[in-house]
């Protein structure tokens, strides 16, 4: 084997040189681009954690939200429980009060008769009792089927006026309890 000559040599050296500055330029552009990656790698772990952070901040608003939400929908349901009971109670009074203006109606209607009856009550008390007459001296005879209170008398009364439903009523009457024998 031969020894290589200067030249080779001064070749070999400069080809090792080239290989060794070539080596510490991509060492070096080797490390730039890991700190790039590392920059960036931090730079993305920062950012997921502010997304993390905003996320769960947007989680908790969102939760709070549906809370209060739903403590304003049972307080919203139990406000209308309240108004269904009061506006039973108040339907419940209603039919109380209709049927006492119903009563009242009737009463109001009623007047005048209890008037004039009260009227001949009072004027009967005043004349008091008849003293030594029979019971067929104090009142007329009546004739078979008459009665003193007859619709016909009360209706000819100038005091005394049936309304419809009394008419009907002294109808139905007439009708069902006919004469008697």
């Amino acid at each position: 084997m031969s020894l290589p000559s200067p030249v080779q040599i001064k070749e070999a050296n400069a080809h090792l040189a080239a290989v060794h500055r070539r080596v510490s330029e991509l060492e070096r552009r080797l490390e730039a681009a890991e700190n790039t990656v590392r920059e960036q790698a931090e730079s993305l772990i920062r950012k997921d954690e502010q997304l993390r952070a905003a996320t769960q901040e947007i989680r908790e608003a969102k939760e709070r939200e549906i809370s209060f939400l739903h403590e304003k929908l049972c307080k919203s349901e139990e406000t209308i429980q309240r108004f269904q009971n009061l506006v039973k109670e108040k339907d419940a009074l209603i039919g109380q009060l209709r049927h006492r203006c119903r009563l009242l109606d009737n009463i109001c209607k009623s007047r005048p008769l209890l008037d004039n009856m009260l009227a001949h009550m009072a004027e009967a008390e005043r004349l008091g009792p008849v003293a030594g007459l029979g019971e067929a001296a104090r009142s007329p005879p009546l004739a078979d089927g008459e009665i003193n209170c007859s619709p016909e008398r009360m209706a000819n009364h100038r005091d005394f006026s049936l309304s419809e439903d009394d008419m009907d009523e002294q109808d139905l009457e007439e009708t069902m309890f006919g004469t008697t024998v």
